[in-house]
């Protein structure tokens, strides 16, 4: 690992700010199809939406997931009901706040697995 001037060590990134580049990676990426961030990160009590996403009539909620190995298999397995489900609330909630009605709606999985970006557009269907 390399050091510092000083012979010390450069202090580790936690899993928060890796977690936060990857999210910066996953909006780059929704720019680049032509959408517009409106939320980063927005929160609804306990529950985080990592991004919002909006093109014309559609907004899209990404739940953004990462691993640096396979040890515990791929990142959107993690995405499991209880997940869906926060999601879900927490989607609707946005929309109650922001006061968004008449818009189609959309929840994205974006992974980074072995470094590599893979987007699951439509990836579930809102919870009841």
């Amino acid at each position: 690992m390399p050091s510092s001037d000083d012979g010390r060590r450069p202090p580790r990134r936690s899993t928060h700010e890796k977690g936060r580049d990857f999210e910066r990676l996953a909006a780059s990426f929704f720019e680049q199809q032509g959408y517009a961030i409106v939320a980063r990160n927005w929160r609804a009590g306990r529950m985080e939406i990592d991004l919002v996403a909006r093109r014309e009539n559609l907004l899209v909620f990404v739940e953004v997931k990462a691993s640096l190995s396979d040890a515990f298999g791929h990142p959107a397995e993690r995405v499991d009901q209880r997940k869906i489900t926060h999601l879900t609330q927490a989607a609707r909630q946005f929309m109650i706040e922001r006061g968004v009605v008449d818009c189609d709606v959309r929840f994205d999985v974006v992974t980074f697995a072995g470094g590599r970006l893979e987007h699951y557009p439509n990836a579930f269907e809102a919870a009841e």
